[in-house]
């Protein structure tokens, strides 16, 4: 076991023992594929029940990543772009996916990672009254991230905004759930899975960074809102064969509510770092409610600490300062925190 702490992101460790422990008892069962068994079938009922929403289609792809591109992709028509923070993870960690894909992604300005109705608005209403809106890329869907990339929330007066304006201009909505279970933890959320399917056209549920070993679950209220879906996963290489071994995962997610509080830990010690540290006189980048946690170090000092911790590199400050981030998760604990805390006070 390695002696150095990892704080540098939330899907080290590999999955909560209760999936390992029913993935184990089930190893030798034979099912069908491609998400047509009885574990997956499970799995998206407990789903609908947590939203809500006894209508909704849900489906399991992999990663992120390959989430956000194969829901973008079928979203949009070829002609048109999706709406984003300048921050936002398809524009800036994603490696151009999206871009790839035949869509431009159209940024706009942030604050703390988060955009607002009246930006998005401003946006749609100086393309439609633009003469020249034939010869440029339409703004065809809106994203966001629950929590953010910065760690910060939606609140659900936000959300019913971006809500509103989208469906004024009859443009889907779409929220990036990788941390979905950091930002139901958070004491201070107000924003529930159902209130997503409320005002939501699409959104995904994560399971990569929040305890399973890998999967995401996209959540489709309203039924055929993406006609043929499960044709088009498979089209973007999005399908997997064994797709049970992702239901498993859902299905233990789900049982007695375990993905509501599963990030309860993660937050706790998140804002106990968060607190001690500035405590301890070192500048706060920014203040974040979740597991994410963002502070400014002397260039001279991180390579010292980055002989026993790993952290994320986020932004350079000055010439002499680097703003970092620290994360926790659903498996972080309380002695990691505290001898991160304790390398820190040397």
């Amino acid at each position: 076991m390695s002696e150095r702490l990892y704080f540098c992101s939330d899907y080290m460790e590999g999955a909560h023992p209760a999936i390992m422990n029913r993935l184990i008892e089930t190893n030798m069962e034979k099912t069908g594929g491609y998400g047509f068994d009885t574990y997956c079938d499970s799995a998206k009922e407990r789903i609908r029940q947590a939203c809500q929403c006894p209508e909704a289609e849900v489906h399991f792809l992999v990663g992120g990543t390959q989430t956000n591109a194969t829901v973008i992709s079928c979203l949009l028509r070829g002609y048109q772009g999706v709406i984003a923070a300048e921050t936002g993870h398809i524009a800036t960690h994603e490696a151009g996916a999206i871009e790839a894909g035949g869509h431009k992604v159209m940024t706009i300005p942030h604050e703390l990672g988060k955009i607002n109705a009246e930006d998005v608005a401003c946006l749609l209403g100086d393309f439609h009254s633009d003469d020249n809106r034939d010869h440029m890329v339409m703004p065809g869907m809106v994203y966001i991230s629950q929590p953010t990339e910065y760690g910060t929330l939606y609140t659900l007066e936000e959300v019913e905004a971006l809500s509103a304006v989208c469906r004024q201009y009859q443009i889907p909505l779409y929220v990036d759930g990788a941390r979905m279970a950091y930002a139901l933890a958070t004491p201070s959320n107000d924003l529930t899975l159902a209130d997503l399917a409320r005002l939501c056209d699409v959104f995904y549920i994560g399971g990569t960074k929040c305890g399973a070993l890998f999967g995401e679950a996209v959540v489709i209220p309203k039924k055929d809102t993406i006609p043929h879906f499960f044709t088009l996963i498979k089209q973007h290489g999005a399908l997997l064969a064994k797709g049970r071994i992702l239901g498993i995962q859902f299905d233990e997610l789900f049982r007695d509510d375990l993905y509501l509080h599963i990030g309860d830990t993660a937050i706790e010690l998140a804002q106990m770092l968060q607190k001690e540290i500035k405590d301890m006189g070192y500048q706060l980048f920014y203040e974040s409610p979740t597991n994410q946690i963002f502070f400014v170090f002397e260039n001279e000092e991180l390579a010292r600490l980055g002989e026993k911790v790993e952290y994320s590199f986020w932004e350079k400050y000055d010439d002499n300062h680097t703003a970092i981030r620290f994360a926790t998760s659903w498996a972080t604990s309380k002695e990691d925190a505290d001898k991160l805390l304790a390398i820190l006070r040397k």
